[in-house]
């Protein structure tokens, strides 16, 4: 008699916790819009060495949304990456740039707001990343600055 009870309570314990009401948690980061700032950074990993070297430039980049538009714009364009602009979408957790200044085949070693980007944005900040491979990570670091 004690073990029927043992399994009535049991699966009285299944049954209740079954028809507790969760709400996921599997809302889509929102989308970002208005002004960024912060930094870009490049980071290469020698094959023979293993040793890392990475650069880095801070820019700007102006996210707008109804047109789902952006623009790149930076202290120092020249060097390291290019000051463009074009059109993204977002399927979550990827966002695609398609740059409208990039030309195939790139020439030179500027970077281009170009392709599939890994991202995590809470509002304030946005950060993407993409890689190639074990030996090449490119990443944004933005926050924030206005609408």
């Amino acid at each position: 008699m004690k073990h029927k009870l043992l399994y009535l309570f049991l699966l009285l314990v299944i049954v209740v916790a079954g028809c507790i009401k969760s709400t996921p948690n599997n809302q889509p980061a929102p989308t970002p819009s208005g002004k960024f700032s912060g930094i870009f950074k490049v980071a290469h990993r020698h094959t023979t060495t293993s040793n890392w070297d990475s650069v880095k430039t801070t820019l700007n980049v102006q996210f707008n949304t109804p047109a789902y538009t952006y623009a790149v714009s930076g202290v120092d364009t020249s060097t390291l990456h290019v000051a463009s602009y074009g059109t993204f979408g977002i399927s979550s957790p990827y966002i695609q740039f398609t740059d409208q200044t990039w030309v195939q085949p790139v020439t030179g070693t500027k970077w281009h707001l170009n392709g599939y980007y890994l991202y995590n944005y809470d509002g304030t900040n946005l950060i993407m990343y993409v890689s190639s491979g074990d030996t090449l990570v490119a990443g944004y670091s933005l926050k924030k600055t206005s609408n």
